[in-house]
């Protein structure tokens, strides 16, 4: 046999790979390299090519307008159209506040409306103490109200106002027989103290076919104002408790019906009373009398 030796034939048929070679093949085995090219690469010139067309402004047009019309499609389909207002808990006064306040063009596309800001829009209404808004199924844009309920009147500046347990305003009253179950308040501060004022009326119950309010003085304290010009002055503090015990004194000797302007409770441990004009000088002429100074008619 001819012997094998060294030489061209060798050569060729050498299994050894170049070094480029050898170099890719140890990169197609490094994980990062192999993500770079199968994603990365194609990623970038996918950008690169909506970048360069976006770049042109008569392409950026083309491409708003065909979205504007894509959507303009889709937001005027029947099913999300909304036909009608529905409002649920609230008096026929505050419903057609809310659909003033509102003031919506029915049919509208549902993507027209903001919820949220509708419902705040409706909150910020003086009788509305809760609002949800949702559009309902069959194309109602459904307003369910919670409205405050008034708890006393308050007799300010503007007139006759209707405020809650918390003295948040609730709307004007337009006369006080509308609302005979309600204590009157006014004063300085009134509107303030609207808890209190509902703690002395509650307590009230002996007197209440005679009263007729309750008035602030300072923004610190109460007098309760009577029929027949009548007045008790309360405390700062110990108010409700003062109170009761001059209604407590009244049902024992029936105080408040003798002729009497003010009953002075401001000081718990020197309450004083003042009488009318007519009671004093009728109290005088009587020491008169008993002092032998003036002869009994």
């Amino acid at each position: 046999m001819r012997p094998m030796t060294d030489g061209p034939q060798m050569a060729r048929i050498d299994p050894k790979g170049t070094r480029l070679k050898y170099r890719m093949e140890r990169l197609m085995l490094t994980p990062l390299f192999r993500f770079s090219l199968r994603v990365v690469l194609p990623f970038t010139l996918a950008a690169g090519s909506v970048g360069l067309w976006f770049s042109s402004d008569s392409n950026r047009e083309a491409f708003g307008a065909m979205v504007n019309d894509v959507r303009a499609t889709i937001e005027s389909r029947p099913e999300f159209q909304v036909n009608l207002m529905a409002v649920d808990g609230a008096s026929d006064v505050v419903a057609a506040a809310v659909r003033e306040e509102l003031s919506i063009t029915f049919p509208i596309s549902s993507f027209d409306l903001n919820l949220e800001e509708l419902q705040d829009t409706i909150a910020s209404l003086d009788p509305v103490k809760q609002a949800e808004v949702r559009i309902r199924q069959g194309g109602v844009l459904h307003v369910d109200i919670t409205e405050r309920r008034p708890s006393v009147l308050w007799r300010g500046q503007d007139g006759l106002q209707l405020l809650d347990a918390k003295g948040i305003l609730v709307g004007p009253a337009a006369a006080r027989a509308q609302y005979a179950q309600l204590p009157v308040i006014a004063g300085e501060g009134a509107e303030d103290a609207v808890a209190e004022a509902l703690r002395l009326y509650a307590v009230t119950g002996p007197i209440r076919s005679r009263l007729r309010g309750f008035e602030r003085m300072s923004a610190r304290r109460w007098d309760v104002v009577l029929d027949r010009d009548q007045r008790i002055m309360l405390p700062d503090t110990g108010a409700v408790q003062a109170l009761e015990r001059i209604i407590a004194m009244d049902q024992a000797v029936d105080m408040l019906s003798r002729d009497l302007t003010v009953v002075d409770l401001r000081l718990p441990r020197r309450p004083t009373i003042r009488m009318s004009q007519n009671a004093t000088q009728e109290m005088w002429r009587i020491k008169a009398i008993e002092a032998g100074g003036v002869q009994k008619q």
